[in-house]
């Protein structure tokens, strides 16, 4: 092919991933092979590509590559989540630029829309997939409104109604007013906010007034002899009230006991009830309570009895239960009660506070506390199974650090709300009487035969069926199961073969119920655990910390950076600030770090294509090809050791490493050519051996740029399947550990002498003569070529003593020497030998403490304490020798 100045990935990147898709490389189907199966965290079908998705998919696509490179039967599952609330609010909106209202619309009518909305927009995020690189059997594609997966809702549902499970009641509900809906705890996004705490005054009861009179002469009370004040955030709700709670401790309030206040504006009459749930130093430590409006509040209702007021509509405005401001949207209902209750004289007055408050993660609506009727599914008896996966091990959470959050979930779960008010999802399966009463069915003709053993006058025409549907969670959780077809066909094929799936990649933020419930699904439905790894990313932030979004603006489109640095950049730049379960503070250089990181392998292509072969020179070359050989092999097992303990980034930065540092700077530099000299044959086939070895380990990170130049013909010719993406994984071969040693001193060697020519202000041209004396035994002999080379060396000797009037330094144990031809000044010279001094005594000093360290000495392997105690004996060798070249200097 022809070779570009730099690597241009736009028109790689699309030539490849056609020709993957044409060749069926993603393609995968049960065979005698090992299985290797992932199923992808379904994306919303309204979304699209946001960094999380970017490592979330870019983590998936790197362990998917590298198990089908290992040989596995690799298989990654696509598809997507129907998100009933972020749908139908996408496709009210559409109907709204329509000037259609959902309200005129029929169930069926809405529907309409929404599958057309569905088939419009919903595949755009698994577009943008491939563009990253995204290795999916696309012919497997699910999404979570398909038939057989609906069907296998309905069917879980059934299950666990008839199991007890499910049930239906009335409970205080997350509401989300501007979807009309519940939510459930955890899509409420919780936030600071600026806020007003009103101090607002009750009247108290007239015939009381005598009583308290008596009462202020011996008690302090922030209550005049008409009225006791309470501090509240939310004054639209006072008609709500049912009682004022006070702490039976609070001895300012004592001679409230037993008493009864009036409502301001609506003048209602609400007792004064006793309780320690009320905290003395908040605000005056007088409680409103609101059991409809406030989840605390219902249970301390409970409690005392008391009744339940609710004012606020489904949408948020007051209700006639409110007696004022009817009709009212909640927030505007606040302001204006304020003026009302200022000019009742009720407003005491007013300060600023801060508080948290929870907002729908689907819309941003601030959540409302809700009584309402719901169906609920029972989580204690699923939870148990689940919990103890993960703390006997059959499931690892990666970092383990979050298991005792999912502890703690699990062992405090409460039971799921899983209706949710909509038109958009799975309709609950439950048919009601006319009498009230209800039937669990699949459908209407099964619901009819149910129906008729209550009461055998029942027509269908009589049956009606429930109008909500299920959490959007309550499909997603059977994912690992429903996309092989389990429910309906539990012993087929697929499921038999990929299930349980390999690893899980999510977010911790689901790690509850998406996962968790996922969990307890796989127990109840197939008995074993759905998947064996889950990897819990960090979330992606900027480099400030804040986490990324559009409000902030901080957030940089994906696929403008696939434009800008190519698909393979944007992977290394998130994978090489990913560790798992950590947030990652993104920035954009790192994306250009992995272009330069791409140029670099594109430029060592050029150089070793660029060589031309003579068969009659001998190889110069054994040393460096031995030294790369084992580095290579060094380096597969630090990368498949961090492969083991799903440390990502690490693995990738020892592939850089190795790429950039071993490959390119020292064993191209040792091994390339004079200019436009040939070079000999073994080297020559060595250095592509090596070079072809070096992209199936880039592959999984990098899968374009090493599938173009693996198909160059500098790697020989290659068949249409013949391709990287399916290459054998080189297997980790025998490892010289005295060469590795032996070249760190070589490298240390040429980078002294480097560092001395531009201290010095010596032209790499210039020759220099180098001497060393011996203290270490190495063996220079066999190195002598690849230091001459190197470090452009005229001549290389051995002494024994030292070289008056020369630079030196030290590598290893060993003093080298190398005379200038312009005097050394000695102050500069004393200078550098004292700094070396300070950074070795404060090494030695790093090492001493871990030794000293009765912990560390009790719980290291016998290898790593020699090591330590290695570098001991390195360190004061080093010093020794710099105090006498320093004493030379006095001399």
């Amino acid at each position: 092919m022809s070779i570009s100045k730099t690597y241009l990935p736009k028109e790689t990147e699309e030539k490849w991933y056609s020709y993957w898709l044409k060749h069926d490389f993603f393609k995968s189907v049960p065979d005698e092979r090992e299985p290797y199966t992932i199923v992808i965290p379904p994306p919303n079908v309204t979304g699209v590509l946001h960094m999380g998705h970017m490592l979330n998919n870019t983590i998936q696509d790197v362990l998917v590559r590298r198990a089908r490179m290992k040989g596995k039967n690799a298989c990654w599952v696509p598809g997507t989540d129907h998100a009933s609330i972020a749908t139908e609010a996408k496709v009210v909106a559409m109907l709204k630029e329509r000037g259609i209202s959902k309200a005129d619309l029929t169930r069926p009518e809405f529907l309409t829309y929404a599958w057309e909305w569905k088939e419009k927009y919903g595949g755009i995020i698994l577009e943008q997939l491939k563009k990253l690189g995204a290795s999916c059997d696309w012919d497997r594609t699910r999404f979570t409104m398909d038939e057989d997966l609906s069907e296998a809702v309905i069917d879980t549902f059934i299950h666990l109604y008839k199991k007890g499970w499910i049930y239906r009641g009335v409970r205080m509900v997350n509401w989300d007013p501007q979807g009309k809906t519940a939510v459930s705890d955890e899509e409420v996004i919780r936030k600071e906010v600026n806020q007003k705490l009103y101090y607002i005054r009750y009247s108290v009861a007239v015939d009381e007034l005598s009583a308290m009179s008596e009462a202020r002469a011996t008690h302090h009370s922030p209550a005049s002899s008409h009225y006791l004040t309470i501090a509240t955030t939310r004054p639209e709700t006072i008609m709500a009230d049912s009682a004022i709670c006070i702490n039976p401790n609070d001895e300012r309030y004592l001679h409230l006991h037993g008493k009864k206040v009036f409502i301001p504006l609506i003048n209602r009459e609400i007792p004064v009830i006793l309780d320690e749930y009320v905290t003395m130093d908040f605000g005056t430590g007088c409680l409103k309570v609101t059991p409809a409006h406030d989840l605390n509040d219902y249970e301390l209702g409970q409690k005392h009895h008391l009744p339940v007021i609710d004012i606020l509509n489904d949408d948020g405005t007051l209700n006639e239960r409110a007696q004022i401001l009817v009709g009212e949207d909640r927030f505007a209902a606040r302001k204006k009660i304020a003026v009302l209750l200022e000019e009742a004289g009720a407003l005491a007055k007013v300060e600023d506070y801060k508080s948290q408050i929870g907002f729908s993660e689907r819309t941003d609506a601030v959540i409302e506390p809700k009584l309402s009727m719901q169906w609920f599914c029972k989580m204690s008896e699923m939870a148990k199974p689940a919990l103890d996966y993960v703390l006997n091990g059959e499931i690892k959470l990666i970092p383990d650090k979050f298991i005792n959050t999912y502890r703690h979930w699990m062992e405090n779960v409460r039971d799921w709300n899983i209706s949710r008010q909509l038109w958009w999802g799975q309709q609950i399966p439950a048919w009601y009487l006319p009498n009230g009463e209800f039937v669990i069915a699949k459908n209407a003709e099964e619901a009819l035969t149910e129906a008729k053993l209550k009461n055998p006058a029942i027509t269908v025409d009589d049956l009606t069926q429930d109008p909500d549907v299920v959490d959007t969670w309550f499909s997603s959780w059977l994912w690992p199961i429903s996309v092989f077809d389990g429910f309906k066909n539990p012993d087929n094929a697929d499921i038999n073969y990929y299930y349980p799936t390999n690893d899980l990649v999510t977010a911790p933020e689901i790690l509850f119920f998406w996962v968790a419930r996922m969990i307890m699904a796989g127990h109840e439905f197939r008995g074993e655990v759905p998947f064996k790894n889950v990897y819990l990313t960090g979330i992606v932030r900027d480099k400030l910390g804040r986490k990324m979004s559009k409000s902030l603006g901080n957030s940089p489109n994906p696929l403008d950076l696939i434009e800008k640095y190519g698909a393979d950049g944007v992977r290394v730049g998130m994978l090489l600030c990913s560790p798992a379960g950590n947030d990652l503070m993104f920035d954009e250089s790192y994306c250009e770090q992995g272009r330069n990181f791409a140029n670099k392998i594109w430029n060592a292509f050029k150089l070793v294509k660029g060589w031309e072969v003579d068969d009659n020179l001998k190889n110069p070359n054994k040393i460096a090809n031995e030294w790369f050989g084992n580095r290579f092999n060094q380096a597969l097992g630090e990368i498949e050791d961090n492969f083991k303990q799903y440390r990502l980034s690490e693995a990738l930065m020892a592939t850089y490493k190795l790429v950039w540092d071993d490959f390119c700077a020292w064993y191209l530099e040792m091994i390339k050519p004079a200019y436009q000299q040939p070079i000999d044959r073994a080297t020559y086939t060595t250095s592509v051996q090596y070079f072809e070895n070096i992209l199936k380990v880039l592959h999984p990170f990098m899968p374009f740029l090493t599938e173009e130049l693996w198909h160059d013909e500098l790697f020989g010719a290659r068949d249409e399947k013949d391709c990287c993406i399916v290459a054998q994984l080189p297997a980790i071969g025998e490892i010289n550990s005295q060469i590795l040693n032996d070249l760190e001193v070589i490298k240390t060697i040429v980078t002294q002498i480097r560092n001395i020519r531009n201290t010095k202000q010596i032209s790499p041209k210039e020759a220099l003569e180098l001497s060393v004396k011996i203290n270490s035994g190495l063996q220079y002999q066999q190195y002598e070529p690849i230091i001459v080379k190197l470090g452009n060396i005229s001549k290389f000797s051995t002494v024994t003593d030292k070289v008056n009037g020369a630079v030196n330094f030290i590598a290893s144990t060993d003093e080298f020497y190398i005379p200038l031809s312009e005097n050394i000044d000695p102050v500069a010279e004393r200078t550098r030998l004292e700094k070396e001094k300070e950074y070795l005594l404060g090494f030695l000093k790093s090492v001493n403490a871990k030794l000293g360290n009765e912990r560390f000495m009790s719980n290291a392997k016998p290898e790593i304490i020699e090591v330590e105690l290695r570098k001991k004996a390195d360190a004061e060798a080093k010093l020794q020798i710099i105090q006498e070249a320093l004493d030379g200097l006095a001399d």
